[in-house]
């Protein structure tokens, strides 16, 4: 069986679920507003679920907001809540010392492609606000400040399929600069731009076999 320890999962709506992610965060499965739009009706569907029942590991958190990009040009509905402000926040928050991480998997970009934030250029140091509110600074930020508070854990972006090319070759790039190989998800199954109960499956396989 995989060995995966405790696990942080940092994302948006497709790790989302009522009662499972931090109290106050927007969810999208579960949410009477999207049942219509989705066959994902329980927590068991989930992709982040399926995961946890076949490894040997265990959520500490799910840090998922719905909407929420990676960089800070955010929904203007749903400000403060970037991957990168989050992350911030925990470290703040003293969250890294009072909690052993063995493993992070990161599911984002979604946002980042849907609303059209700059881009941005290859950075890896001297991250400043105006560089973090592009797509790729921001990410690199993300992975760097992972790798330096968690030194020993296993860190793996997933990157969605479907997202714009200069996002996912992009973050690809920056993955493999700095040691961090990501993972480019293929075929997941969608709803409404949104995995379904086989997208969800497809994720926990390819996350999964990735993994090993």
């Amino acid at each position: 069986m995989l060995k995966l320890g405790n696990i942080l999962i940092i994302g948006d709506s497709y790790s989302t679920f009522p009662g499972y992610i931090p109290e106050g965060y927007a969810y999208w499965y579960g949410c009477e507003n999207h049942s219509h739009e989705t066959d994902v009706t329980k927590k068991e569907e989930c992709w982040w679920h399926l995961l946890e029942s076949e490894v040997d590991g265990k959520i500490v958190l799910n840090e998922s907001h719905s909407g929420a990009t990676i960089c800070n040009t955010e929904r203007p509905t749903i400000p403060g809540t970037s991957f990168i402000i989050r992350l911030d926040r925990l470290i703040g928050q003293g969250f890294f010392e009072k909690n052993k991480i063995d493993t992070v998997l990161i599911l984002g970009g979604t946002n980042d492609s849907w609303i059209d934030p700059p881009i941005g250029d290859f950075v890896y140091d001297g991250f400043d606000a105006e560089n973090k509110k592009c797509v790729l600074p921001a990410f690199a930020y993300l992975l760097k400040t992972l790798k330096r508070v968690l030194p020993e854990a296993k860190i793996l972006p997933i990157l969605n399929c479907d997202l714009k090319d200069e996002i996912t070759d992009g973050f690809a790039e920056i993955g493999e600069k700095l040691g961090i190989p990501c993972l480019r998800l293929k075929g997941v199954a969608k709803l409404n731009g949104h995995p379904s109960i086989e997208g969800m499956k497809k994720i926990k396989d390819q996350v999964i076999e990735f993994l090993k």
